[in-house]
């Protein structure tokens, strides 16, 4: 009869709206603590290769930029940005190399999972790092099964156009993996290019330009970096391929542009930075001198005793539990503990009420 009676209530209950049902739908949101986090979503939101191809079909220019951890992918997923490039470009300017060749695939991995963690929303492609895919077919392809099972990624990218990268790009791409090639300046070969230098600037280096991207395609990649190559050349090779091209100081008239997170905010204004970033980027913000003023700032306050204030110290102890701590440190012979406690609390009750002491009216 309890039994009846308890599976009754529990119908009733559930036969009209209540707050407990509203309560239990809201049991998978995160009660609002000292840290918070972008929204989830929605899966039909993804970026996919058929929306890439359709906005090229229609002639939409595609966006990408690169990220490298959590908070920049945020950014991207929130901008609505098409493709997330975890680039080897991390190597300069998050670990402070001057080329791109000591980043690993292991470090690469890091990069690409916490990527994966803030970007919901773009196609998300991960650049094979230099020395990890060159030996063989078999080592490219194990490589970018890694970055798609280890660092969460969609699709990967590789540089150059020679005959094995043309073989590897095929291989990855039997292999059952998205592959974006890369032409033009590719800085994993600068020990052979001579430096960063662009190229395709005689007949020569831009028909090499033109007939490698059109290996790649037919190797099976879905798309074609083009980076420091004049812009007819860029022109010449968009128009002679059927897959998008996306640009790097390859002027106007690719299916699409991309540039480094920290070049294109402006975020790092210091010796090393400007010594490695590209001339052909534009500067859409000076964040950087953001960043740098807010630490002087900080340091100061810190300095000066101003931070953290009365509205940047939120956590409370009623006073009763202060005397019973303050008695509770006495017995523990702790008095001046118990001294610098109640000196603590006494300033900041008076700087929450506007500099009215525990012993005031």
């Amino acid at each position: 009869m309890a039994c009846f009676t308890s599976l009754s209530t529990a119908l009733v209950s559930l036969s009209r709206p209540s707050r407990l049902f509203a309560i239990r739908c809201m049991s998978n949101v995160p009660e609002n603590t000292v840290y918070g986090g972008p929204k989830p979503q929605n899966p039909n939101q993804r970026v996919t290769l058929t929306h890439l191809r359709q906005k090229h079909r229609r002639g939409e220019p595609i966006t990408m930029v690169t990220a490298y951890d959590y908070p920049s992918a945020v950014h991207l997923d929130a901008a609505g940005i098409d493709i997330c490039l975890v680039g080897d470009s991390a190597s300069m300017v998050v670990h402070g190399h001057d080329t791109t060749l000591p980043i690993s695939l292991d470090e690469m991995l890091v990069h690409c999972r916490a990527v994966s963690r803030g970007a919901k929303r773009p196609l998300l492609v991960g650049d094979l790092p230099f020395g990890t895919y060159e030996s063989s077919t078999s080592q490219a392809v194990d490589t970018a099964v890694r970055i798609l099972k280890e660092g969460g990624m969609d699709a990967i990218k590789l540089e150059g156009g020679s005959p094995s990268r043309i073989t590897a790009a095929k291989a990855i791409v039997e292999a059952g993996i998205a592959v974006m090639g890369h032409v033009g300046l590719t800085p994993q070969a600068i020990s052979v290019l001579g430096g960063f230098r662009p190229q395709g600037k005689n007949v020569t280096s831009a028909v090499k330009v033109v007939e490698t991207a059109l290996a790649l395609q037919e190797a099976g990649c879905f798309s074609v970096v083009l980076e420091c190559v004049p812009a007819p050349v860029a022109a010449a090779a968009t128009s002679a391929l059927q897959i998008p091209t996306i640009g790097i100081g390859a002027g106007p008239f690719c299916s699409g542009q991309v540039l480094v997170y920290h070049d294109l905010l402006g975020m790092l204004q210091h010796p090393h930075h400007a010594k490695v970033t590209p001339k052909f980027c534009k500067q859409f913000a000076r964040v950087g001198d953001v960043i740098s003023q807010a630490l002087l700032e900080y340091k100061e306050e810190v300095t000066n005793g101003s931070f953290p204030g009365p509205t940047h110290t939120p956590y409370r102890i009623n006073a009763s539990d202060v005397n019973n701590f303050l008695n509770e440190l006495q017995k523990m012979g702790l008095d001046k503990a118990a001294s610098a406690a109640a000196t603590a609390a006494e300033k900041i009750v008076a700087e929450s009420n506007g500099g009215v002491g525990l012993g005031s009216n």
